[in-house]
């Protein structure tokens, strides 16, 4: 019998191989060790993956659980951006009272490939800009660039709005602007940048690259009270006397610092070019024009204190010599003579008392042309000022020093100067005889040039008499001002229309010092061509314009300047001015 077994002759059915277990076999030599190579890269690459895994858990942990528990009572702050440092130094003025800074100001370009819609953005840029013109901004969004300017300089209100309209295509560029806080009051003398922060007129232009260079604040001498006051009192004049324009300046006798420097009509510096309602028909070049150091003029009769002071100095006179001043010179076409003058002999202090041309023009005859060329050109006055700024004007005076030149010169007429050069001067012939340039930078105590002398200390204390002479007794008797001790010279010259003097057209200035018997402040202001009203009875000399004027002016900056007033009467004080006899009497110059 055969034995059965398990026998499918069913060729369709499925079949399930399944080979019998084995035992795996496991590799050797060469195999083996790579394998287990493997095993430990695989280890140190999973280990790292764990650290790496801790690390971010271990952070997580701490902003969650460490800091977000403290984040009632100590909400953190987002870390702030760096300042971003301005490109261009602050001026202020020696008080540190700001005149110039320097503030964001973004621009608006605009990419012209990314507008969908110009038409439609153009209307809606015209809405926040309407000084804009449609048609421009229009070929500017449909041109073919990739970068063009909308506008330059926007206000943080007009940023805002461009934003609000939300139109692809638009951005800004970081940009700075010039800011003035204190506009036309120091105009002419600290100037004004153009668009790209470039200096274009006064200190911004003269000091051009040291205000880019530094970062600490430029500090000028300008005292901006002093400013405010000398200001309003030559527009007062300008407009009581209906007058073309006015000038004037305060500088420290003893450094040469400028105090104060105005220039009338003036401008805002923050809109240069804007038209000004105040000067309506007037040019913005001409009111731009600083008549301090870029102007030249005849000044009259205030140019006899440096024909006294080089007869004096140079010993060809002494306050007791005389000159005929009787009757008018005669020398060719010209004639010279006197403005109410007294027709007699006339001492040197009369002189200058009574503002005689015939005395003065004898007095530098006798001197010579050498010498009155010698002497200007030593206290500066035949050529241009040195000051910080870049609008100076350059002296003109003869090529040939004839014997009329040096009468006219004597008493102010035949030669120009600039107010600054002469303030310059002038301040030399009272202070001890040291000439210092002027300066519109702050001077620290005892850093100040040491000067050069150019007249004796005794030709200057004799100088300071005279003046103070002029104040008390002379043409300048308007110019006083009570408890400061004041002295000074008046000037009236005729202006030059074509080849001839108009009689009609003045420029009237006075030159004052206070205290005069101890200075420390000289004044000097200038009015062209004022009108007479019916308070000068007929007049529009110094004596009637610009001498009350400077009496106002030294009345109101001496306190703010810590100049205490005194008893003028007192002996202390009339004592050191005392000239001696005049025509007969007694005369005290206190």
């Amino acid at each position: 019998m055969v034995a059965a077994h398990s026998f499918d002759d069913n060729p369709c059915r499925p079949r399930h191989f399944r080979p019998p277990p084995c035992a795996a076999a496991v590799p050797e030599g060469p195999a083996r060790r790579a394998l287990e190579s493997c095993h430990t890269r695989l280890f140190a690459i999973s280990l790292l993956f764990a650290c790496v895994f801790a690390v971010v858990a271990l952070r997580i942990v701490e902003v969650v659980v460490v800091e977000g528990s403290s984040a009632h009572s100590h909400v953190p702050r987002p870390r702030a951006a760096a300042p971003r440092l301005p490109t261009r130094a602050d001026i202020v003025d020696r008080n540190g009272k700001l005149l110039a800074t320097t503030l964001d100001s973004p621009s608006l370009y605009a990419n012209p490939k990314e507008i969908f819609d110009p038409v439609d953005a153009t209307e809606k840029l015209s809405k926040v800009f309407p000084d804009l013109k449609g048609p421009e901004v229009y070929a500017k969004l449909t041109s073919d660039k990739s970068f063009v300017y909308i506008k330059r300089h926007l206000t943080p209100r007009e940023q805002y709005e461009v934003n609000q309209l939300g139109i692809p295509g638009l951005q800004f560029q970081h940009e700075e602007r010039r800011v003035y806080p204190d506009a036309r009051l120091t105009a002419q003398v600290v100037g004004y940048t153009g668009i790209d922060n470039s200096g274009l007129a006064g200190i911004e232009r003269g000091l051009d690259d040291m205000l880019k260079d530094r970062r600490e604040p430029l500090q000028l001498s300008l005292d901006l009270r002093a400013q405010y006051v000398l200001r309003e009192e030559l527009q007062r004049v300008v407009n009581d006397f209906t007058a073309k324009a006015a000038a004037g300046l305060i500088m420290d006798v003893n450094t040469g610092e400028i105090l104060s420097m105005v220039s009338l009509p003036d401008f805002d510096p923050n809109h240069p070019g804007a038209p000004d309602p105040d000067s309506p028909g007037v040019s913005f070049s001409d009111r731009m024009f600083n008549r301090d150091t870029l102007g030249v003029y005849e000044l009259g009769s205030i140019f006899k204190i440096f024909t006294v002071a080089m007869a004096l100095d140079d010993g060809t006179a002494t306050l007791t010599s005389s000159y005929d001043a009787t009757h008018a010179i005669h020398i060719g076409r010209y004639t010279i003579r006197d403005y109410h003058g007294k027709h007699r002999v006339l001492s040197v202090p009369e002189i200058l008392m009574y503002s005689s041309n015939i005395g003065a023009a004898r007095m530098a005859m006798a001197a010579g042309g050498q010498r009155q060329q010698e002497f200007l050109g030593r206290l500066g006055l035949l050529k241009p000022p040195k000051i910080e700024v870049s609008e100076i004007g350059t002296p003109h005076f003869p090529a040939r020093w004839r014997d009329v030149n040096v009468m006219t010169i004597a008493f102010g007429h035949g030669i120009s100067v600039t107010p600054l050069s002469f303030a310059t001067a002038a301040a030399a012939l009272v202070n001890g005889g040291v000439l210092r340039p002027a300066t519109l930078i702050r001077q620290a105590p005892g850093d100040g040039p040491p000067g050069r002398q150019v007249i004796s200390p005794k030709t200057s204390e004799q100088m300071r008499k005279l003046m103070r002479l002029v104040v008390e007794h002379g043409t300048g008797t308007m110019a006083a001002a009570p408890g400061y001790v004041v002295g000074g010279k008046t000037g009236t010259a005729e202006e030059i229309s074509g080849r001839h003097y108009a009689d009609r057209k003045l420029l009237s200035s006075f030159v004052g010092v206070f205290p005069i018997n101890d200075p420390k402040y000289l004044v000097l202001t200038m009015v062209d061509q004022p009108h007479p009203n019916h308070q000068s009875h007929g007049y529009a000399t110094a004596g009637w314009t610009v001498a009350p004027a400077t009496s106002r002016i030294i009345q109101r900056i001496a306190p703010l300047l810590g100049v205490q007033p005194v008893d003028e009467a007192s002996p202390e004080i009339q004592r050191p001015l005392m000239i001696g006899s005049l025509q007969g009497k007694k005369i005290e110059a206190y």
